[in-house]
């Protein structure tokens, strides 16, 4: 049975206006949709874009775990006590909460400039070490490796005094009243000198550390993508990533960092003073046996893990937002 002719023409006519509406509303929803999804700044300078990025990985992720830095300072000089637990409590009865994030804005000054150096002398010597299809290897070491260790002593080299001061802020919270006083009184009293005091330890210990997690990061993000068979890696695994390669390598190098803290605290307070990196290593075993290179260890893998995922997290999704071109 077919239907009359003028009701077959008027179906026939509404089923093709209908697939004409269609057409013309699906890339507009299509385009809403990435409007809505994607947040894109366009910065044109690709060094800027690098350098931005790393400054809020570093600001954020050091903000969100500054009470964990608070404490583990405290127990590797061995003030307000020895536990987490102890120096926490002593903490919040003397200063309160204020009291968990002193220094923190001197931190995170230090912080954003230190990891926009880093991640900026990171992507920088990779892109320069890696060799192209038809070049050589241009060192027998891999490139993240060695772009890791050159990206450490970059930013060590340019803020190791802030932090210097952030810790004496830390410890000594009745000797110096704020950062500019404390600048002031280091450089009158101790001399500019003193402001690089420590720092060949630090280095000692910035060159493996930033080798060992950059290394372990770009290691472990190929080993995401080879099991999962997936290009596009989530803010998730990328803050679990982070945080196991920031475990490595705190590991690896914390009795370097203790001997670094207790040569930066200097004599204030009735303090010994260290001659140098391997006296500081000698007088603390001595003192408290081979434990006490690893004093703190504990909250200092609390600290780092979460805060070299959150630091890895926020720099790619940075990247995503500044990095990446608009489409």
């Amino acid at each position: 049975m077919t239907l009359p002719p003028l009701t077959a023409g008027c179906l026939l006519a509404l089923v093709s206006k209908c697939r004409r509406l269609l057409r013309q509303c699906q890339p507009a929803r299509k385009k809403a949709k990435k409007r809505g999804l994607k947040l894109k700044i366009k910065i044109g300078n690709p060094h800027l874009r690098r350098l931005v990025s790393g400054a809020i990985a570093g600001a954020v992720s050091r903000t969100c775990v500054a009470p964990l830095e608070t404490i583990r300072t405290h127990l590797m000089v061995g003030s307000n006590g020895d536990s987490m637990t102890e120096v926490f409590q002593t903490i919040m009865k003397t200063e309160g909460w204020t009291g968990l994030f002193r220094g923190n804005f001197v931190n995170v000054i230090r912080v954003a400039p230190s990891k926009a150096i880093e991640l900026f002398a990171f992507d920088t010597a990779k892109k320069f070490l890696t060799p192209k299809a038809d070049e050589s290897s241009k060192t027998p070491f891999p490139p993240s490796l060695v772009a890791g260790a050159l990206a450490g002593v970059s930013s060590t080299l340019c803020t190791y005094p802030l932090e210097l001061i952030k810790t004496r802020l830390t410890i000594e919270k009745d000797v110096y009243d704020n950062f500019l006083h404390c600048l002031v009184k280091i450089v009158r009293e101790e001399g500019p000198s003193e402001l690089y005091r420590g720092l060949t330890p630090s280095l000692i210990g910035v060159v493996p550390y930033a080798a060992t997690n950059y290394y372990a990061y770009d290691t472990l993000r190929k080993l995401y993508r080879k099991t999962f068979k997936q290009e596009e890696i989530s803010n998730i695994a990328t803050l679990l990533i982070g945080s196991a390669a920031g475990a490595i390598s705190s590991t690896a190098t914390f009795p370097l960092e203790v001997a670094r803290k207790q040569m930066q605290a200097g004599a204030v307070g009735g303090r010994q003073v260290y001659k140098n990196v391997f006296h500081a290593l000698y007088c603390i075993m001595e003192k408290e046996g081979i434990g006490g290179l690893y004093k703190g260890l504990g909250p200092s893998c609390i600290k780092l893990m979460p805060a070299a995922g959150i630091s890895f997290m926020c720099y790619e999704a940075c990247k995503k937002i500044l990095v990446e071109a608009e489409e």
